[in-house]
């Protein structure tokens, strides 16, 4: 017959040892609005472009809590003129721990920046009805495949550099 060991002291350790998560805080970092077409673009017809770009970064502040930025800018133009150009940047404060190093960056890549953007993406569109344009909804993100197709750009890039060290030794 066999013994197992629950002593205080090992249930500890295993607990100590379990990957945890918090939102500590969600918040605006910064927020830019311009209407450079205006007053000019109220008077054409409505028929807008919008160029959307994301970005990521993020910032270790000690061993447990990480700042993830997401910054998204919206570029809407009208006629080929610019109509406005609102950028955001939501960030967060986040608990992380117990998290392998490959876990810790898809959580930090991907599934933080998908808790952001709704935040982001609410101000957005606060923002561009202020401005008095029509609301501007941005379609969901789908963040796990951004990250999938950064690391494996960043795994091809290796690659290749690689082969052109070999190439010329």
């Amino acid at each position: 017959m066999s013994e197992e060991n629950n002593t205080p002291e090992n249930g500890q350790a295993e607990q100590a040892a379990q990957p945890t998560f918090n939102i500590q805080r969600i918040y605006l970092k910064d927020a830019s609005f311009e209407t450079p077409g205006a007053p000019q673009v109220f008077t054409q017809q409505w028929q807008p472009k919008v160029d959307l770009q994301l970005n990521t970064r993020t910032r270790a502040l000690n061993d447990e809590l990480y700042e993830v930025v997401l910054t998204v800018t919206v570029t809407v133009k009208c006629e080929d003129e610019n109509a406005f150009l609102v950028e955001i940047q939501q960030a967060g404060l986040f608990g992380i721990s117990g998290l392998e190093e490959a876990q810790l960056q898809h959580t930090l890549g991907a599934y933080c920046p998908t808790i952001l953007f709704p935040y982001a993406r609410e101000t957005i569109d606060s923002l561009v009805n202020k401005g008095s344009f029509p609301a501007l909804m941005l379609a969901p993100v789908n963040f796990d495949a951004l990250f999938a197709q950064q690391v494996q750009q960043h795994a091809e890039a290796a690659a290749q550099a690689e082969a052109q060290s070999a190439e010329t030794h």
